[in-house]
């Protein structure tokens, strides 16, 4: 028989430790995405959305492709966060006004605030406009006769918006291949990827200002669209709202033509050329033009990996009840730093 004394039984975990493990599950309970986010916090989150943006399109048929820019536009420089959607204030200029985002058209954020309305009003402070942008741009293409593709839910919005910090982080018209790849390359994404989001052109428009200095100077435009082009355009420098339709085909339409219309010279901007012209990708180009279905398969898959870039979940976000306004710090986000709150 052993006479070592008994085990004291074992001590209780300290409040700390069960706070902190409490603590670390809500936060992933919080920042854990989902299809049906909204299924039991906002059941009509569906219906309001497919009605939203139906009546916005059908009203405004160049709705589409400006939502599906402004997804580009919000997601490539910081994120999918809604920062793109934050007006600016007299303490703050917003991304929404740099340089590059100053052409983005009003419908889709006309639609964004629609849609975020009509949501408050059924299930307040529940739905964050970044999951809006990141609906509506995949409903939008679907309308319009593109693929399908999942969109997670339970993005939260970004307090912040602040212009200066997407520099450089945009691709521009004028910008060559080569800094493009790079671009895209930063943020996780290959050659391949970047071809087929950049079929995004297949819909929408760019402004004359973006492109008619190449008119003429430009080899690779066919030259009866060369011709067109600077017709189309010869007023823009009194009309700055001049614009084409990026695929000058079927722009209302979301297929592989505009693939089909990089050998025939008739791309609008230096990029469009490039990506015919550049060895890089131009077999990605040639494969799209031969087979719309791929382009379907890789344009999903590539817009699916852009949806959740860089999204903030839990606490790193907040749900913005209005859509231009981020709700808490609105007023100066510098003071932040500087105890005033």
């Amino acid at each position: 028989m052993s006479l070592a004394p008994p085990l004291p039984p074992p001590s209780p975990p300290s409040l700390l430790v069960v706070l902190l493990l409490l603590s670390s599950t809500a936060l992933l309970c919080e920042s854990r995405l989902s299809l049906d986010y909204y299924s039991k916090t906002c059941p009509s989150f569906k219906k309001i959305m497919q009605e939203t943006i139906t009546n916005k399109q059908i009203t405004s048929p160049t709705t589409a492709a400006g939502t599906l820019r402004l997804v580009f536009h919000d997601c490539l420089p910081n994120g999918c966060d809604g920062s793109i959607l934050i007006s600016s204030t007299a303490f703050n200029k917003a991304e929404r006004d740099a340089d590059i985002n100053l052409s983005l058209p009003g419908d889709p954020f006309d639609l964004i605030i629609r849609a975020k309305t009509a949501l408050e009003l059924s299930c307040p402070n529940t739905v964050s406009c970044a999951d809006i942008l990141a609906v509506a741009a995949r409903d939008l293409v679907i309308m319009l006769g593109g693929p399908y593709y999942n969109v997670y839910l339970g993005r939260k919005d970004s307090r912040f918006s602040q212009a200066s910090s997407i520099e450089g982080k945009l691709p521009k018209p004028n910008m060559d291949m080569s800094q493009i790849i790079n671009l895209f390359a930063a943020k996780g994404f290959n050659i391949q990827e970047m071809v087929a989001l950049s079929g995004a052109h297949t819909i929408g428009f760019s402004h004359c200002k973006e492109f008619s200095s190449n008119i003429g100077n430009d080899t690779r435009y066919n030259p009866r669209f060369s011709q067109a082009l600077k017709q189309a355009c010869s007023d823009y420098p009194k009309n700055p709202t001049l614009s084409v339709f990026n695929d000058i085909m079927t722009p209302n339409k979301f297929d592989n033509l505009y693939f089909q219309n990089l050998p025939k010279g008739l791309g609008l901007l230096e990029s469009d050329h490039g990506l015919y012209n550049d060895p890089r990708t131009k077999p990605f180009v040639e494969l799209y033009a031969k087979d719309q279905n791929k382009f379907f398969q890789d344009f999903a898959r590539a817009m699916q990996k852009l949806s959740v870039y860089g999204i903030k979940t839990g606490r790193k976000g907040e749900i913005r009840r209005r859509a231009r306004v981020n709700s808490h710090y609105s007023v100066c986000p510098k003071c932040l730093s500087s105890n005033h709150f």
